[in-house]
């Protein structure tokens, strides 16, 4: 298997691959032309990003500037899409949004995984989980989502929770680490 297969795979890989390396090149230099673009070039912007992104469902989707993803291709949004500034999402695994979505300002969804042990830290070795988000899905602002989490359809995520298990449906979760506090 290459790095990259392994990489989606969810094994251990390279993360110092050449052929990873390049891709995130060609990324950052997409994203850099995306952020750079003056706000009303929206038709520019929405053509980008559908370049970048490994599926877009609709043109009813608005990512604001600035934007930051790894690879672009493991990350897929539903209908009617919506994240406000400062949105990161480092798509070593895929990222699944569901429709309707909405998620807000310095939002960080994380699909890398790293070894606690420096000697293999250093190594440059990692793996990746990915993260599912159901459906009408609100997200506040400044919450990270981490590795391997789903959060399920109808739930309301508040600001700064830090998610690191999966958030069933129909619930409001809050906190660090964020915890179901109301059903829906």
């Amino acid at each position: 298997m290459t790095e990259k297969e392994k990489m989606l795979a969810g094994e251990v890989y390279s993360a110092v691959d050449p052929e990873l390396l390049e891709e995130l090149m060609v990324t950052r230099e997409m994203l850099y032309e995306y952020n750079s673009l003056h706000p009303s070039e929206t038709l520019r912007m929405k053509e980008i990003l559908k370049g970048l992104l490994g599926y877009v469902a609709d043109d009813e989707f608005l990512i604001n500037q600035p934007f930051r993803c790894d690879y672009g291709k493991q990350i897929s949004i539903g209908k009617r899409f919506f994240a406000n500034f400062n949105f990161t999402v480092l798509d070593e695994a895929r990222v699944t949004i569901g429709d309707d979505c909405f998620i807000g300002p310095n939002v960080s969804i994380y699909t890398a995984c790293h070894s606690t042990d420096p000697v293999e830290r250093n190594s440059r070795q990692e793996w990746a989980k990915p993260v599912t988000i159901g459906h009408n899905v609100w997200i506040g602002g400044s919450v990270t989502i981490l590795p391997g989490v789903t959060i399920g359809d109808n739930v309301s995520i508040g600001a700064g929770s830090v998610v690191v298990k999966d958030i069933p449906s129909n619930t409001v979760a809050v906190g660090n680490p964020c915890k179901v506090i109301k059903n829906i």
